[in-house]
């Protein structure tokens, strides 16, 4: 099951349902199925707290990926800042919309086993983001509907 919830942000206007049916289509992909996962929606203020807190980190990020797996399931927390996701949007010029939605497959590709970290990680994430994106717009334009509402 996926969880949706917003805390001191109003919630982003993603239509879950098949939002969520695009996770498991990615996740999928991977050989994995989907447990337990939870989407945090919060502001900079609280994505810091959180990294503070269970990471040590003080600095803003996008998103923080808390990772339960067990085997081949994915579950896991995932606390996305949606202040950052639209400063990032600006800087690298894309729509809110799509980084968003970068940004929501990003956590899900960690839990995959996928890392951006070391050395040439940052391009193989990106890569891997990149296809869950053209499979997002491939369902979109196969149903005739946008994940956004």
């Amino acid at each position: 099951m996926i969880t949706y919830s917003a805390e001191g942000v109003k919630m982003p206007k993603i239509r879950k349902r098949d939002t969520s049916r695009w996770i498991k289509a990615v996740a999928a992909t991977y050989g994995r199925k989907v447990g337990e996962i939870g989407y945090m929606f919060v502001d900079d203020e609280k994505i810091l707290e959180v990294n503070n807190e269970y990471l040590g980190h003080d600095y803003y990020t996008d998103i923080i990926t808390f990772d339960y797996d067990e085997g081949d399931v994915l579950n896991g927390d995932l606390v996305i800042s949606l202040d950052t996701v639209r400063s990032n949007a600006e800087l690298f010029g894309k729509l809110y919309e799509e980084e968003l939605f970068r940004v929501i497959i990003h956590g899900i590709l960690h839990l995959c086993g996928i890392n951006d970290k070391g050395p040439g990680e940052r391009e193989i994430m990106e890569e891997n983001e990149n296809k869950a994106l053209a499979l997002l717009r491939q369902m979109e334009s196969e149903e005739g509907v946008s994940f956004i509402r």
